[in-house]
């Protein structure tokens, strides 16, 4: 099944059934008013919303404009970002100086700002080209509740949706509040969410392993500087999921992001990010020449399967001067 949200005036939009080929949309009321009520009681709802989306693969319902969605989840609970590809990681460290991370043993994770997901085509504020503004392309899940101690076999059961997520950064500040030993809170503006998230089953061989096995392919000012493959997790999301529910239950609609999508033959295949290709730019030429991102510069990010659909639809923003104070 594939799920939207689109503007009613609220904070959490109303929930909609989009068709496969995310030309047309039901309203899922009163199965469930929002995505967040949906997760809540899944297992009760799926097979009413499955009824929708086979009515919408029929041609019922109305036009759908993915342009004019918000995030699927516009505000969650719960955003646990996940650093889950061991080539991102290792060339981050050599951007900030750092021992490289282990990826042995225990996934990397930090909680981030989850009171609001920007939609894909949302203008994107930030106070100062000088923080070093920054994409960074991933994939995540969303689950349903997951109860404490939940382990890696179980943890795939409470994957019920999969999405295609832009986590900004600022550079500049990252290393600042790294040094802190606290994590990270100005560094870390909202996510940008694509406006379809879909069930597992929608990616076909695109899901494996637990793991979205399709490229990202990422545009800045119309350029494409990336298409990395996001089977290279060296954790899959079940995973992350275990590790997050380790101590804690985890609401439903907790979403759980790869961090930065990245493979190793890098140089062959493109960044998800303009960091990562700043320090591919200080092994080969001894110092970056790629700048940070400017106002009024343009990010696109989309997933194709080999058939050529767009599984998540598109994000396509803009980078603008926030407006500060009252």
């Amino acid at each position: 099944m594939k799920f939207a949200t689109v503007r009613n005036g609220t904070r959490d939009g109303q929930l909609v059934v989009v068709s496969r080929d995310l030309r047309r949309a039901l309203p899922a009321g009163p199965i469930a008013v929002t995505l967040q009520e949906a997760l809540e009681c899944w297992d009760k709802v799926q097979a009413e919303l499955g009824r929708l989306y086979a009515a919408a693969n029929e041609g019922e319902g109305e036009p759908f404009e993915a342009a004019k969605a918000m995030a699927p989840l516009p505000r969650a609970w719960q955003w646990l970002d996940g650093s889950a590809f061991q080539c991102h990681g290792d060339l981050m460290s050599e951007v900030f100086g750092m021992e490289k991370l282990s990826y042995e043993t225990t996934p990397l994770m930090y909680q981030g700002v989850s009171d609001r997901f920007y939609g894909a085509s949302d203008d994107i504020p930030f106070v100062s080209e000088a923080d070093g503004i920054d994409f960074e392309g991933e994939y995540g899940v969303i689950t349903d509740h997951v109860p404490i101690g939940t382990g890696v076999e179980e943890a795939m059961q409470h994957i019920r949706l999969i999405v295609l997520i832009n986590d900004w950064s600022l550079r500049r500040l990252a290393p600042l509040e790294m040094r802190t030993g606290f994590g990270w809170v100005q560094a870390k503006p909202p996510c940008s969410v694509a406006p379809i998230a879909v069930t597992p089953d929608e990616l076909g061989d695109g899901w494996q392993r637990g793991r979205v096995a399709l490229p990202l392919h990422v545009w800045w000012n119309g350029s494409l500087i990336g298409s990395a493959s996001g089977d290279e997790m060296a954790f899959s999301f079940p995973q992350l999921v275990a590790h997050a529910a380790a101590t804690r239950d985890l609401c439903a609609g907790t979403v759980i992001g790869s961090g930065t999508v990245s493979n190793t033959n890098f140089r062959e295949i493109g960044s998800s990010c303009l960091a990562e290709r700043r320090a591919i730019e200080t092994q080969d030429e001894g110092q970056p020449r790629t700048p940070f991102l400017s106002f009024g510069d343009t990010v696109r990010m989309e997933a194709r399967r080999g058939d050529g659909a767009s599984p998540f639809g598109a994000l396509d923003q803009r980078v603008v001067k926030a407006r500060t104070g009252a």
